[in-house]
């Protein structure tokens, strides 16, 4: 049965445990064959076919993984939590719960709380509340101007040290390209990683869809492409300017592709990412006004989609996220253009991924790539691996699995998921964090 209580731990975390007769797949070696893993105190000890023929030492636990996958546990690095200032809308307890049972044992959750996250103490804050309710791995970004409002820079090498692992205003651009230099040459002295949401606020602030003939026959305001493409051309030569790290948190139109792309090529230190939602939905399944798909950015039209799911194929982009974003009912229960945007998706990050695979579009090797070595390497965290000595984060998948999503059943405080009563195949049915089963089902 799955874990309700949030402390609640399945097995000890001293007993050193056999994962056996499984395919292991672990991105960081290449590797994707039969065999085993082996986990003692809390590490990796092996993992891969060598492990077969060293047999089972005495008292060791062994699962049977027969028919399913083991791999690195998820590292999502787009999760909106509501605490502080409004955990009705979601705890660090509640979302490490939706977590687990997605397979994401690595949250790196944003900075737009309230008060912000702009300061060492509220970073401080989280990681002792995640030290104390999660069952997962938190890892907090702090915001990258003060209060989110765009205009001063925070103060990167504190907040560093506190543990911030990188630095956005979330939902927010930054539409000063002085205030977006000067932050990129600051973080560039501490190696710190500005993450980006690019979308020009004044282009979209009226839209609630992609402009084009789909919004025109809803009736609805239109957010023109142009809006990221933008925002994303004006950073890439802030970039080029300064030499800072930086993440697009969120691409979504071939033009943001083609731009990646040629950043990349110049050799410009710049990564980025995508929702899974971005990867599997488009404009269309917007159907008759559902307000839980209303996204930011908007879904977009399947040329869109399909040149992303390319991009992130080829290398071009780094990442895919959840971006996990409770709403309330209170924020959905409205007309399409009044509803607030976001969807939850810690738990159906690893299935809605996995339809790519099934499609093949994607293999497996390159599917947990995106979703945990890729986020990890780029935050600099020691998991997203199964290598021997590596944290013992990983997850059991059932790869044929099929179930149906029932909004009623999920583990967040909010429902607000885009995948209601979709047809998955694959699930995670065991997430082990530090060697201890956090989640079965």
């Amino acid at each position: 049965m799955p874990v309700t209580t949030p402390n609640r731990r399945l097995t000890d975390p001293a007993r050193p445990t056999v994962f056996s007769s499984a395919r292991v797949i672990d991105p960081a070696r290449g590797l994707d064959a039969p065999g085993a893993v082996l986990v003692a105190e809390g590490r990796i000890i092996a993992a891969g076919p060598e492990v077969l023929n060293q047999g089972t030492p005495d008292g060791w636990e062994i699962v049977d993984c027969a028919g399913k996958i083991v791999a690195p546990g998820l590292v999502d690095m787009r999760v909106f939590i509501g605490e502080p200032g409004h955990e009705h809308r979601e705890t660090i307890a509640s979302a490490s719960r939706a977590a687990a049972a997605g397979g994401v044992t690595t949250m790196i959750t944003m900075p737009d709380t309230d008060p912000v996250i702009d300061d060492p103490a509220l970073v401080d804050f989280v990681m002792r509340r995640a030290r104390d309710t999660a069952r997962v791995r938190v890892h907090p970004m702090a915001a990258l101007t003060r209060g989110l409002k765009g205009n001063e820079t925070v103060e990167i090498g504190l907040l560093s040290e506190a543990g911030a692992v990188a630095f956005t205003d979330g939902r927010q651009s930054v539409s000063s390209a002085l205030v977006m230099r000067r932050s990129l040459r600051y973080a560039r002295d501490f190696g710190a990683l500005i993450v980006h949401h690019v979308e020009e606020p004044t282009l979209a602030a009226a839209g609630v869809v992609t402009e084009g003939e789909f919004a025109t026959r809803l009736g609805l305001a239109g957010i023109p492409r142009e809006a990221e493409i933008i925002m994303l051309e004006r950073d890439m030569r802030l970039v080029a300017l300064t030499g800072g790290r930086y993440h697009a948190a969120q691409i979504s139109t071939s033009d943001s592709v083609e731009i990646i792309r040629a950043a990349k090529a110049r050799g410009l230190d710049v990564t980025a990412g995508v929702s899974v939602a971005h990867l599997t939905l488009n404009e269309l399944d917007i159907g008759t006004y559902r307000s839980f798909l209303k996204l930011s950015p908007p879904l977009r039209a399947e040329e869109d989609r399909l040149a992303v799911v390319a991009g992130l194929a080829d290398g071009t982009i780094d990442v895919v996220v959840s971006s996990h974003d409770p709403q309330d009912v209170e924020m959905k229960r409205h007309p399409f253009a009044e509803a607030g945007s976001g969807a939850i998706g810690l738990e159906t990050l690893l299935p809605a991924a996995m339809r790519l695979v099934h499609n093949g579009d994607l293999d497996w090797l390159r599917l947990f790539a995106v979703l945990a070595l890729n986020p990890a390497r780029r935050l600099g965290l020691d998991v997203g691996t199964l290598s021997p000595g590596a944290p013992a984060a990983l997850i059991v998948v059932d790869p044929n699995l099929a179930w149906v999503v029932v909004r009623s059943q999920l583990k967040s405080h909010s429902k607000n998921t885009p995948y209601e009563e979709a047809r998955f195949e694959g699930r995670v049915v065991r997430t082990i964090v530090g060697g201890e089963t956090v989640f079965e089902g």
